[in-house]
């Protein structure tokens, strides 16, 4: 599947910027860059050069001088992709940077797709699989948590738990393997007392790489928090605080907010998506209902719900707001649910108490603000905190965040729990050779070790030009 052709792309995003790169890869890529480049001493080539060096000079084409640039090589094998290749640092013009891709492409180069120079490294074997997916992760990581993730497993801790135990396991395939061929004589090679301690091991480590998913997910992703309540309680006024800035209108109107406000922050190092909703009442605006309606769908897609009330209302409506939140929490019974409350500078301690006494029974997490002086935000964060488990990235562990990862984890602990039941039964060796043939199958699937053509192009496509 390697093509031997020489491929170019703006390595850098696209646009107008102080500095652009230009990635050529392939086995023409010095011969074409050398071509195009004029040093600005001794008139030396870039084919006679070694590899990791750094060239000044120009791009011409002809007689016609596009810019000057630094010319970096590298040498196969030592190189991203295991090809030769050179990268082109030019000035950041849109003009530039066209100017130098069509030369480029007139010398011989060819268009990379996307996520090319990855994909020549993977079959080149600079990367595994997963080390190939964990480079758009990285590229794509916006806070501390996905970055610390994408860095892992991009340097193989993933991979190397799984080589681990495909290895161990594939030895101990070969010894059944081996039985079967000498089946007549009642021969065994295999220690079945040894085979079971690695199966439980092995089923040990997939069911905790397969737990740790949906952490991994929520790092990934981001945390979806629903901002729910009455109208004019302070929903957009806590949005705000959260976010440190002025996101969302505010105003003593009721249902200003007629449509759901969405904005991320990073606590933590975990990202959290929070969503102001649209005030829950009854209503006869028509586009209010249309936010109320959104507000419910948006509470369905949240992982943790944040109800908010105002202080000040507590004591003529506390039956009413004790059954909405007992509404909430029995509709949304597995979403972590906290009730938050609002403008608490403005209650003396014995008001305080009574709302805490009244609420007390619901049994749920309880946390007081106030939104517009800023005063308890810091705690609600930390709340909000506590419902990550990050004690797994604390500690390097590794963690799935990959859903493709994830259904071949799953498909090989059913393998492997077939393989333990077959011991277990005394099952032959030549039907245990096939449940372990097909778990091995799924972990090579993980590292890349089996794939196909229509894997890779679903995998790569998602890449961005360039890279």
């Amino acid at each position: 599947m390697i093509n031997q052709d020489t491929i170019v792309a703006l390595a850098t995003p696209s646009g107008a910027g102080a500095i652009a790169v230009i990635r050529l890869s392939g086995n023409d890529a010095i011969k074409i860059a050398d071509s195009c480049f004029k040093s600005v001493t001794n008139n030396k080539s870039l084919t006679k050069q070694k590899t990791h060096t750094i060239h000044l000079g120009h791009i011409i084409d002809g007689a016609k001088t596009i810019d000057e640039v630094l010319v970096s090589v590298f040498k196969n094998p030592n190189s991203y992709t295991g090809e030769d290749v050179v990268e082109v640092s030019c000035h950041g013009s849109n003009y530039i940077q066209q100017e130098i891709i069509q030369l480029f492409l007139r010398k011989g180069c060819r268009m990379a797709s996307a996520g090319e120079f990855t994909l020549r490294a993977f079959l080149n074997g600079k990367l595994d699989l997963s080390q190939a997916e964990a480079v758009a992760d990285l590229i794509a990581s916006d806070n501390e948590a996905s970055h610390q993730i994408a860095m892992q497993q991009m340097r193989g801790g993933f991979s190397s738990e799984i080589a681990k135990l495909r290895e161990e396991l594939m030895n101990f395939a070969s010894l059944i393997e081996l039985e079967l061929d000498f089946a007549e004589e009642d021969v065994e090679f295999a220690d079945r007392t040894q085979f079971k301690e690695l199966i439980e091991r092995i089923s040990l480590v997939l069911k905790r790489l397969i737990d740790s998913f949906a952490v991994g997910n929520v790092i990934k992703n981001g945390i979806p928090v629903a901002i729910v309540g009455e109208p004019n309680v302070g929903k957009s006024t806590l949005l705000n605080a959260l976010l440190n800035e002025e996101r969302a209108i505010v105003s003593d109107i009721a249902g200003t907010t007629r449509d759901t406000i969405e904005d991320e922050i990073s606590i933590g190092g975990i990202g959290f998506r929070f969503i102001d909703t649209a005030g829950i009442r009854e209503t006869k605006d028509v586009v209010e209902s249309i936010g109320i309606k959104k507000t419910f769908e948006k509470i369905e897609q949240s992982q943790v719900v944040i109800y908010l009330f105002e202080s000040l209302k507590f004591k003529n409506q506390s039956s009413e707001y004790i059954t909405e939140i007992e509404k909430v929490k029995n509709k949304y019974p597995l979403k972590p649910l906290i009730v938050v409350i609002n403008k608490v500078d403005l209650l003396n301690d014995d008001e305080l108490a009574f709302i805490k006494n009244q609420l007390a029974p619901l049994n749920i997490t309880l946390e007081t603000i106030s939104a517009k002086k800023h005063t308890g935000v810091d705690e609600l964060k930390d709340e909000l905190l506590s419902f990550v488990n990050t004690g797994a990235l604390r500690n390097n562990d590794t963690i799935v965040t990959n859903t493709r990862h994830y259904d071949s984890l799953l498909k090989a602990l059913e393998e492997i729990e077939k393989v333990k039941y077959g011991l277990e039964t005394g099952l032959s060796g030549d039907l245990l050779a096939i449940d372990i043939r097909q778990a091995l199958y799924y972990f090579g699937e993980i590292t890349g070790e089996i794939t196909n053509d229509d894997l890779l192009g679903n995998i790569f496509a998602n890449f961005c030009i360039g890279k």
